[in-house]
């Protein structure tokens, strides 16, 4: 067996660091729960509060403000305050470029 040591290197150069590898593993997992992709999408759409996003996909309180947790602690949504309403919405664009695309390779 022959190792083409050039390409190794250069293809080595380029990888990103381990740490990176990992978070980014970490970020996808996030996105293998088909509530929180419901969530996102409704997000998208959408600022809302817990009993919206509760009636609308037609699920517990308790369960979206769970799924909510573990997408603010991605930082893939915010939340914002309005009396004794908690709001939430996406972190920023990056959130539907990922879900643009994930939905355009499985259409292919």
């Amino acid at each position: 067996m022959h190792v083409h040591e050039e390409i190794v290197t250069a293809v080595e150069n380029c990888m990103p660091d381990e740490e990176s590898l990992y978070d980014l593993a970490d970020l996808y997992k996030i996105f293998a729960d088909s509530t929180r992709i419901k969530i996102l999408y409704v997000l998208l759409e959408s600022e809302m509060c817990v009993c919206d996003i509760a009636q609308l996909l037609n699920m517990s309180q308790s369960a979206i403000s769970h799924q909510l947790r573990v997408l603010k602690a991605s930082r893939l949504v915010k939340n914002r305050r309005d009396g004794k309403t908690v709001f939430y919405s996406l972190s920023d664009d990056h959130i539907k470029t990922i879900l643009d695309q994930g939905l355009e390779h499985i259409n292919e």
